[in-house]
């Protein structure tokens, strides 16, 4: 085995339900963003920043599963394409060096 990752970390695997559903995650995610930015904006007073600080925290872990959710996809898409043993366990180890660089 190489230690170069192949193009299965570069490449796309996502079906189209795999798409709609990450696009789903990010719109929420877009979402919670502006409404942070709306509560900022619209204070009176200085923001709440436990408010702020919670909103944030929501929007980080949903941004969070999101990518754990990519992974999961892309682990299952390409683990099953792998024509071979060996080729299942280069593409696994790919994914695990993109997750450890992203992670």
């Amino acid at each position: 085995m190489n230690d170069t990752p192949s193009k299965v970390v570069h490449g796309t695997a996502l079906s189209d339900e795999q798409k709609k559903d990450l696009l789903h995650r990010l719109a929420r995610v877009e979402g919670q963003i502006r409404g942070v930015q709306k509560l900022i904006a619209n204070a009176a007073v200085p923001a709440d920043c436990e408010g702020v600080a919670q909103q944030l925290a929501a929007a980080r872990k949903a941004l969070d599963r999101a990518f754990v959710t990519l992974l999961t996809d892309a682990i299952v898409t390409h683990t099953a394409a792998a024509a071979t043993p060996e080729e299942v366990q280069q593409r696994v180890k790919d994914l695990a060096a993109l997750l450890d660089k992203f992670a």
